[in-house]
């Protein structure tokens, strides 16, 4: 047995945690006894049903790519709860499809919200962190980003992005007592990857060992052991949970 992981009354702000991998990770938090903040963009009533599930969860509508909504939410939180222990990155979107295809829209939009949101969000709380000398931060990236994928130039570059932002804020944070990670997923069963279950599913599942696609909860525990005291010897790695995917 692990026994206790550390995170019982820890402060904990998850961004785009009203839906999928985020719910969860926010619900698997609250279940560890910890204060748990999320952001949202724009589903409400996503994020209502989630904050109300506990007495433990707040939700603040932020759009993680502007950098003065990220620094006001997180010094609301600070003046509310006087700290944050951990932070995770986990707002991202996708916009598949073949390079010659790829519009500029749908490219800045996946580089501002999956790479700038998290250096808007990450540059609020580190201060923090730094302050207190102590703090977990953990990343979301994906397999996209070690396993070509066709149709994925763009999002594998952001997650990419991503692993290597991780491990240079692993070595610049290390000092302050402030571990950096971060979790790549396979493909999970969520809103975000229907569009790709419907259309290249079964070929997907046919390169994962495990035989099925991750469930949000399985993301989530490992997100939570990254930012527990069993991870305090772990900084600067990017942990693949799926399902022992695997590109030919």
């Amino acid at each position: 047995m692990l026994g206790d992981s550390g995170i019982r009354d820890r402060v904990v702000l998850v961004t785009g945690g009203s839906r999928g991998i985020g719910r969860a990770i926010v619900e698997r938090f609250v279940a560890e006894g910890a204060d748990v903040t999320f952001f949202y963009r724009d589903n409400a009533a996503a994020a209502d049903a989630v904050a109300g599930a506990a007495d433990r969860i707040a939700a603040e509508c932020v759009d993680v790519r502007d950098r003065e909504a990220c620094s006001r939410a997180v010094e609301r939180i600070v003046e509310r709860t006087g700290r944050i222990d951990v932070l995770v990155n986990n707002s991202g979107i996708v916009r598949d499809g073949l390079l010659a295809g790829l519009g500029e829209a749908d490219l800045r939009a996946m580089l501002d919200t999956n790479v700038v949101g998290v250096f808007n969000v990450t540059n609020a709380v580190v201060p923090h962190m730094i302050a207190q000398r102590s703090g977990k931060i953990v990343n979301l990236s994906s397999s996209a980003a070690a396993r070509g994928g066709r149709g994925q130039t763009g999002y594998a570059a952001s997650k990419g992005a991503i692993e290597a932002l991780t491990r240079s804020l692993a070595v610049e944070l290390a000092p302050r007592n402030i571990n950096v990670n971060a979790v790549a997923p396979g493909l999970v069963e969520t809103d975000m990857s229907r569009a790709l279950i419907a259309t290249a599913g079964e070929r997907v599942r046919s390169r994962i060992l495990l035989g099925r696609f991750g469930t949000p909860d399985e993301i989530a525990n490992a997100v939570v052991f990254l930012a527990s005291r069993h991870a305090d010897y772990i900084t600067g790695e990017v942990l693949h949970v799926d399902g022992g995917l695997k590109m030919e």
